[in-house]
């Protein structure tokens, strides 16, 4: 056991490690920000359908995800490319709304063939979304990996950088 963190430990501070745990962590704050914006708009009846307080959350969260992982991820500066950067991010966000909409769908249905709280429509609504996007996460990572991959020689040149200023 004590090996296998040591392995993890040291697959953590290596450049593709670091990579994954960042992707991991905008994820989670992007996860975080629709969880809540879902929560917020269809708790408190901002927006009343559960397809469109879905559509809403997922795109107000898209937004502060897209910078975060092309310049924390994936260290991507400059000017975006719009054919090898915006236009595959958005197509993937929009294959992942899609995702949260099959389960938004699934969630309109029990909330409108049970007469249950309120308080407990938002959070099945809310948790079908979570849901939704941890099974599309996976195919996510792979794609944006691709997409915002740094040049091989770029990236040796950053990790023995990273190794000198360890060493320092």
């Amino acid at each position: 056991m004590v090996t296998r963190l040591r392995a993890l430990l040291a697959w953590s501070k290596t450049h593709e490690g670091k990579k994954i745990i960042r992707f991991t962590m905008v994820s989670g704050v992007s996860t975080a920000t629709s969880f809540a914006a879902i929560s917020l708009f269809y708790g408190l009846k901002i927006i009343p359908g559960v397809m469109w307080a879905t559509l809403a959350g997922n795109l107000v969260a898209s937004l502060p995800a897209y910078q975060l992982n092309r310049r924390w991820t994936w260290g991507k500066r400059g000017k975006s490319h719009f054919r090898k950067e915006i236009v595959p991010f958005w197509s993937m966000t929009m294959l992942g709304i899609g995702m949260s909409q099959i389960g938004a769908f699934w969630a309109r249905h029990e909330v409108h063939s049970h007469h249950w709280a309120h308080l407990t429509n938002t959070a099945l609504v809310s948790f079908t979304n979570l849901f939704s996007f941890a099974l599309f996460w996976f195919l996510k990572m792979m794609v944006f990996n691709r997409i915002f991959r740094v040049h091989p020689i770029v990236e040796i040149e950053e990790h023995l950088a990273a190794e000198e200023n360890a060493t320092s």
